[in-house]
């Protein structure tokens, strides 16, 4: 999660999102619209395209020979390119997710000796243990991402768990939380988003195999993250409530049906006319730059949006799910995109961090429709 000075946010956060999707629906529900009717190895192209581009650039590389991680580009390129990798019948990784991988595990495998991506030195106090913090969540979201997708649970994942437990707040605001990397910039680096990143590694972790979420050095910690996310559910914004109706399908106790169905309603109020759903109506908070919020449907909002809505077994029928589903199969670009742009501020569209935001948004859009018969 990354979007700091000309919007490099290098570590993390994020957030999260999701795995699921049904068929879909025509953009009033009346039909199912044709499977295959988006392009899986575009979207691959681009995002691969993408994550060359990320572990080329000068403020992605880290010490040791690593990488950052980063919640609008790297992690959500984690969680979807296996799932592509699979559905194109790709036998071998592709370099850059090899790459990345490799990065991830090696941090984790030597996380004593690794710096943190941010230090107190040149960002302020108080910096170096929110990214350490930040990045060890992450890890596990990547992770587990991968040995939930291919029903197994590896050494070097248990040992990523082992570091983000011992992170985990023990008292005070955040218990049963974590630190996390804040620079005021929504969605994945502001006061909120560790949250967020909390509720997804909730989602991975009880999606492992082998009984590994009911383990008891596993469920001590996860009974903690549950009350965390019970405590500070209602003052979050409606994107982060979605990230809670996701884990819920897994974790029951997260919602109580009032509360379901009171996020089910406020969800339905902000569709737009179209189908889609925008990040700014969803992800009202802090932000740097009050002007910039866009205000049509985006691929990172309404991908969000059904993977939450799939997870909890919503039927096609429903019409919101089925309208977001129609706009997500009609509003892939040529170039293999679902777009969206910055909450924070206006970019130079030309530049490559102006991208951010479509990365992300095409991850999770690929994540919604992955499923699709």
């Amino acid at each position: 999660m990354r979007g700091r000075v000309a919007g490099a946010v290098l570590v993390l956060s994020g957030f999260f999102l999701c795995v699921v999707s049904l068929r879909i629906a025509a953009v009033h529900g009346a039909s199912d619209a044709p499977s295959g009717t988006w392009n899986r190895q575009a979207a691959a192209q681009y995002l691969d395209s993408r994550e060359t581009w990320w572990q080329g650039w000068p403020r992605a590389q880290k010490d040791h020979g690593t990488l950052c991680i980063s919640c609008h580009t790297v992690v959500p390129y984690a969680m979807v390119r296996s799932e592509l990798r699979r559905d194109l019948g790709d036998a071998a990784m592709p370099a850059p997710e090899k790459t990345m991988l490799d990065s991830v595990e090696k941090r984790v495998g030597d996380w004593a000796e690794m710096a943190p991506f941010y230090s107190d030195e040149k960002y302020g106090k108080g910096k170096a243990a929110e990214s350490h913090a930040t990045e060890a969540v992450l890890n596990v979201v990547i992770l587990a991402s991968y040995d939930g997708a291919q029903g197994q649970l590896r050494p070097i994942t248990r040992k990523a768990f082992e570091e983000v437990w011992a992170l985990q707040e023990a008292d005070g605001p955040l218990a049963g939380g974590w630190k996390w990397q804040d620079f005021h910039l929504g969605p994945w680096e502001s006061t909120e988003s560790g949250y967020q990143g909390a509720a997804l590694l909730m989602v991975e972790a009880v999606h492992l195999p082998g009984g590994f979420a009911r383990e008891p050095g596993t469920r001590e910690h996860l009974d903690r993250l549950r009350d965390y996310l019970r405590r500070n559910y209602a003052a979050q914004p409606l994107v982060n409530q979605l990230y809670i109706l996701w884990a819920s399908a897994k974790e029951p106790g997260l919602l109580t049906r009032a509360e379901r169905k009171a996020l089910m309603a406020a969800l339905r109020a902000q569709q737009q006319g179209d189908g889609g759903f925008r990040t700014a109506a969803l992800d009202v908070r802090e932000r740097v730059d009050h002007t910039a919020q866009p205000t049509t449907s985006d691929g990172y909002a309404t991908g969000i949006a059904v993977l939450a809505l799939e997870a909890v077994g919503t039927p096609r029928r429903d019409a919101m799910l089925s309208r977001s589903l129609a706009w997500l199969a009609q509003h892939q670009q040529n170039d293999g995109t679902w777009t969206a742009a910055s909450l924070n501020k206006q970019r130079d569209p030309a530049s490559d961090p102006a991208l951010f935001m479509t990365d992300a948004a095409t991850a999770y859009a690929v994540l919604a429709l992955e499923q699709q018969p």
